[in-house]
């Protein structure tokens, strides 16, 4: 039963994975991490991301600036872009080492201790990925919440609030880390190694022959 479900865990584990490494370069280009509604012209609705400022216009479509200085960023937004950067830098690495330590993968078939290295350094690199993306969509959400909330900002001030972006962050950071999970669990799991399995197939068969030979008459 493991030759047959670890194969299955450890490629469910790299889609997932991906998915979630795709969600991540995702999440780090889109403007969409703030969205700011003006009540006094409906029409427009202001974004902001890691990058850039957005205004996108009912009639004229989407115009974006991007920002001029990256130590004039707010601390949460400067912090966020160097977290990001490294969730798809780990993320990245992890897809390299977890690929070759598949064992569908016949490279360095005869070398299953190093594989099994390879799988688990994969999926340590898919939870640190997964919780660095995890990290910065947080705080830029909690800041959102305390800015929204704050008593001291006057009432027609207009408010930000949660963008798309956030909610396609924290899907990525889950699925690396249940991608990278799946990985570890198949290497816990007790396995067979294929050329034992070969072995005990031979020597069933080399019984039954003796058997056969000593019934004949």
């Amino acid at each position: 039963m493991a030759l047959v479900y670890q194969p299955v865990m450890q490629l469910s584990g790299i889609l997932v994975s991906l998915l979630g490494w795709v969600l991540s370069c995702l999440t780090t280009y889109l403007p969409q991490w703030k969205n700011l509604n003006l009540e006094l012209n409906e029409l427009e609705i202001w974004t902001m991301g890691l990058w850039q400022a957005c205004v996108v216009q009912e009639e004229g479509g989407m115009q974006c600036k991007d920002f001029d200085s990256f130590l004039a960023l707010p601390p949460e937004l400067r912090i966020s872009r160097i977290l990001m950067f490294f969730s798809n830098g780990s993320g990245l690495l992890g897809l390299l080492f977890s690929g070759f330590g598949l064992d569908c993968l016949k490279i360095g078939e005869r070398q299953q201790e190093q594989k099994k290295r390879l799988l688990l350094f994969g999926g340590m690199l898919f939870w640190i990925s997964g919780i660095t993306a995890i990290v910065p969509v947080s705080w830029v959400a909690h800041s959102t919440v305390q800015e929204f909330w704050d008593e001291n900002i006057p009432d027609i001030v207009p408010r930000w609030d949660f963008g798309e972006a956030l909610f396609i962050g924290w899907l990525a950071g889950f699925c690396l880390i249940l991608g990278g999970s799946l990985l570890n669990c198949t290497i816990c799991s007790t396995d067979v190694h294929p050329s034992s399995v070969h072995y005990a197939v031979a020597e069933q068969q080399d019984q039954c022959q003796r058997l056969e030979t000593e019934t004949r008459p």
